[in-house]
């Protein structure tokens, strides 16, 4: 008999998003606007530290929306992290614009400093200057903000913070989502909090995401009849989802304890097998670990991340190799890549444990099991 699945990292509901949605139906309010939608922007711009923010319908509309109100366009030049999921990139070429792969570094699997100085040096000097710099603070892990930061500030470049994954985290006591000229969160099914779907565009310039919010619901003028003198999009949250994320912001802090605590628990159980090393946590840094991950040397191991990925397959357990840096994928194979091979060994040696903040100890005993099975 197949054991019940362990999933990579399932929603985990508290006990108010049923009440806020209810109230939406009891009021009517099944629309892309409404008093949820409102007090979840408010409640995530207080949580997270920063002015304001824009409820929409998910994180790639969030950077779509960052680079169209940049002026990125045809022609222009968009610095991105290679290694991360596709949504970080696909938007440079939704406007036309060309996506430039930045490698990653070791102490946090993030934008390299070094490879992105000699990116904005290198374009800059061929007067061709980046329109942005997108960086992701990957599985909840801060980027190496300072140094990024200096860079973008030096170029005079806007930096663009994909934080989808690293809500709840944060880089010297200040929370992630607020260091970006814009950023950009998501609440997919996956992540540490969801609204079954839906995103989050956050700055500290209130015109700035009072125009995200204009451009995200078809642009209207404000007229009495639909009038429109720019191109807009239909990228608002509904009343109802946005219920559902109000209540699971109320639990986000104890989500967060409970994802680190799943990270505690892989590294005391397997952290010692040979070859094996977790994603580091630099001082000053703060993760919400979304997801636990490792890497494994298949040379000090002697087994392969693949292998033990299949292993826990066939337990009906689900864990994933890290992303696939995007200048490796067919769809950007004319995209440029500046640095070395970091984040192209970090896909080849890494894993994602299960790591929903449901799991229990049964769970992770079995996932751990199965784990030191595979290095025998």
């Amino acid at each position: 008999m197949t054991q019940e699945k362990i999933w990579l990292s399932s929603p985990h509901l508290g006990d108010n998003e049923l009440r806020y949605v209810q109230e939406a139906f009891a009021t009517n309010w099944i629309a892309p606007l409404g008093p949820n939608v409102n007090a979840f922007e408010e409640e995530l711009a207080t949580y997270v530290g920063t002015g304001h923010a824009a409820a929409l319908s998910s994180g790639t509309a969030a950077l779509h929306l960052a680079l169209v109100m940049l002026g990125v366009s045809a022609g222009d030049l968009v610095l991105c992290q290679s290694f991360t999921f596709a949504a970080s990139a696909n938007p440079i070429v939704y406007q036309g614009a060309t996506p430039v792969f930045i490698d990653s570094e070791p102490t946090t699997w993030n934008l390299c400093p070094e490879a992105l100085e000699t990116a904005l040096k290198y374009y800059t000097g061929k007067g061709n200057k980046p329109k942005a710099v997108i960086g992701v603070h990957l599985y909840g892990m801060p980027a190496r903000l300072d140094e990024v930061l200096a860079l973008c500030e030096k170029y005079q470049v806007p930096f663009v913070e994909d934080a989808a994954e690293a809500l709840g985290s944060s880089y010297r006591g200040r929370k992630l989502g607020s260091f970006g000229t814009m950023s950009l969160l998501s609440f997919n099914g996956n992540k540490i909090i969801t609204t079954s779907g839906g995103g989050a565009l956050l700055s500290a310039d209130e015109s700035l995401v009072n125009q995200a919010r204009f451009l995200a619901t078809q642009a209207r003028d404000p007229a009495p009849h639909y009038q429109h003198s720019r191109i807009g999009y239909n990228y608002r949250l509904s009343n109802v989802c946005a219920g559902i994320g109000r209540g699971q912001l109320e639990v986000l802090d104890e989500r967060v304890a409970q994802r680190r605590a799943n990270y505690a628990y892989y590294v005391q159980a397997i952290g010692t097998l040979p070859g094996v090393r977790f994603q580091p946590e630099p001082e000053g840094s703060f993760s919400n670990r979304w997801l636990s991950c490792l890497t494994i040397d298949p040379t000090a191991a002697g087994t392969t991340r693949e292998r033990v990925r299949l292993r826990l397959e066939q337990e009906n357990i689900e864990s994933r190799p890290l992303w696939k840096p995007m200048h490796l994928q067919p769809v950007f194979r004319e995209a440029p890549y500046v640095g070395a091979q970091v984040a192209e060994t970090l896909f080849e040696q890494g894993l994602c444990l299960p790591s929903g903040s449901n799991l229990t100890d049964a769970d992770r005993s079995r996932i751990v099991e199965v784990i030191r099975e595979a290095f025998v």
